[in-house]
């Protein structure tokens, strides 16, 4: 592991207070997805910062390695993580898309734009994001056999029950938006498929900002590129031993 420094102050009053949460936002994230696998598990935010501090994955609550965010994910909730490691594309598009359609969080890191939403800048604004939920555009329609039309939506269908055996006709699926929240954020957002992994699959640098801010973060040998570019981390309960891993 690597350590950056830097050579000034962080700032006071309000700020930080900011700081801290935009330097924990992979935690919150983490922790939210660990809400959906086990609402009834409580783990506070402070005691989650001391045990990425106690493994040596964090300073302050950054988490700058996929690989890091998955065995602290492990030790904190009742859960496997799969690590997808080439990106959101090809195959890994079908993987991710029914792990979701299963009712299991993902996490993702991606360059996050001043609204919250996927953006493009070299890795320099990297932060993760707890996506909980995809919605499919079918330019056929979809068959009601194993989903059910929403109450209020008409045309909107959800997966009739939780099972190894959900699925979705990957050939008439025209549009593709993940359900996802970024740890600063109030409210979850949809965001387009393709945007996310454009934003996940440019995650090449350190922000130089972060290197000269007086602070100390963990970064894995090779930088920023090595612990996230292109990783996609995928939870699922213990309690399900064969995860719905399918292309």
């Amino acid at each position: 592991r690597a350590r950056c420094w830097g050579g000034s102050g962080r700032g006071h009053g309000t700020g930080l207070d900011l700081w801290v949460c935009v330097v924990r936002c992979g935690l919150v994230a983490l922790r939210m997805a660990g809400h959906l696998l086990d609402p009834h598990r409580a783990v506070s935010l402070d005691e989650m910062v001391s045990l990425a501090v106690a493994r040596g994955y964090t300073v302050q609550g950054e988490m700058f390695s996929a690989i890091d965010m998955k065995s602290l994910a492990e030790e904190l909730y009742p859960c496997q993580g799969h690590l997808l490691t080439e990106g959101l594309a090809g195959s890994n598009r079908t993987i991710i898309i029914n792990h979701l359609v299963n009712g299991y969080p993902v996490l993702l890191p991606y360059d996050e734009d001043f609204n919250h939403e996927p953006c493009q800048r070299g890795g320099h604004r990297a932060h993760w994001a707890a996506v909980s939920g995809v919605l499919l555009g079918m330019e056929r329609e979809l068959s009601k056999s194993g989903y059910k039309e929403d109450v209020d939506v008409p045309g909107l269908f959800h997966p009739d029950t939780i099972s190894v055996e959900a699925g979705y006709p990957g050939d008439s699926v025209i549009e593709t938006h993940l359900l996802a929240k970024q740890g600063k954020s109030l409210r979850y957002q949809m965001w387009e498929y393709q945007r996310v992994l454009e934003s996940n699959a440019q995650l090449r640098e350190f922000d130089p900002k972060r290197a000269t801010d007086g602070t100390a973060y963990v970064v894995p040998k090779g930088g920023v590129q090595s612990g996230l570019c292109g990783n996609v981390l995928l939870l699922v309960p213990l309690s399900l031993p064969h995860p719905p891993l399918r292309t």
